[in-house]
């Protein structure tokens, strides 16, 4: 039982974390924005780099991609918490439905660990130089919280005990 205590109190905390994310970035659009404007913008990377060319100055592919992220995050937000729901319904039940039910949480978890790992740190970190940035550089907590995501779901896919209830 505690083992899947414990996989339902991380999955409640990514889900809040989420909801916070979401939250944050709905009512204060701006901050946010101007950060993945200054990235695609390639406005603070190193002076003549050869890869300015690849810099992108259109306000609106801007906003395309901000609100692809935090639709992102919604889906996985939304994910996160269906999951903690299922396995909160399932705690007592046999191991193989209690796995079942943590199914939901795995793809919502896959799919925070995909969003870092694709927007942040290949996108914004490599494509537009964002490793390059002493002000507009999000990769130490883009790392940090794909790390706490791959930690996250490594718990939550161990191995239920056959009588676990």
């Amino acid at each position: 039982m505690s083992l899947r205590l414990a996989k339902i109190a991380l999955l409640s905390s990514v889900a809040l974390y989420y909801t916070l994310i979401v939250f944050n970035n709905l009512s204060d659009y701006g901050s946010n924005f101007q950060f993945v404007r200054h990235v695609l913008l390639m406005d603070t990377t190193f002076p003549d780099n050869r890869g300015m060319w690849r810099a992108s100055h259109s306000t609106t592919w801007h906003s395309l991609f901000y609100l692809s992220i935090i639709a992102w995050e919604m889906l996985t937000m939304l994910l996160c918490w269906w999951g903690v729901f299922r396995m909160l319904r399932a705690v007592r039940e046999n191991a193989d439905l209690f796995r079942r039910a943590a199914a939901v949480a795995i793809v919502g978890l896959t799919s925070g660990l995909v969003m870092w790992l694709l927007a942040f740190l290949t996108i914004g970190g490599e494509w537009f130089l964002m490793w390059q940035s002493r002000t507009w550089n999000g990769q130490e907590a883009a790392f940090r919280m794909f790390a706490v995501l791959g930690l996250v779901l490594l718990v939550v896919v161990q191995p239920e005990p056959r009588d676990a209830v």
